[in-house]
């Protein structure tokens, strides 16, 4: 178990954190990664946001709590270790992740685009949304 001095590493921002998932039939899982803050968060890498329903669930806990959770076929996470981040993500998350939405809509609204066309097209004949016929 790690402390720091006499106590115990509580699990909060700045903490790594290993953890055993454990299911329904009694299966279990085990994972590791890094508290961040939500805008910070890149699970890919290994960094969980503070707001999400797991660290919510171990937030304040030590090594060697179980704790419930109830996720999907999950039902409690055990604390294997706690112990002080030493990784620092990225700080570009925010950008990567306002990119992606902001590609997801374009996207979304071609897709609205098209679906117009084809249905003004059926009725009045061709529309052309996007100026691709010459």
């Amino acid at each position: 178990m790690e402390q720091a001095g006499n106590t115990l590493i509580q699990v909060g921002l700045g903490t790594h954190v290993e953890v055993e998932l454990l299911d329904e039939s009694s299966g279990s899982e085990r994972m590791a990664f890094d508290v961040v803050p939500d805008n910070q968060a890149d699970f890919a890498h290994g960094f969980l946001g503070v707001g999400t329903p797991l660290a919510q669930a171990i937030l304040g806990q030590v090594t060697g709590n179980t704790v419930p959770y109830r996720v999907g076929d999950m039902v409690e996470a055990r604390i294997l270790n706690v112990t002080p981040s030493v990784r620092t993500p990225s700080t570009d998350m925010e950008a990567k992740r306002q990119a992606v939405i902001q590609q997801a809509v374009a996207q979304s609204e071609q897709i609205s685009d098209m679906a117009f066309a084809l249905a003004v097209g059926s009725k009045w004949g061709d529309y052309d949304p996007g100026g691709t016929k010459e």
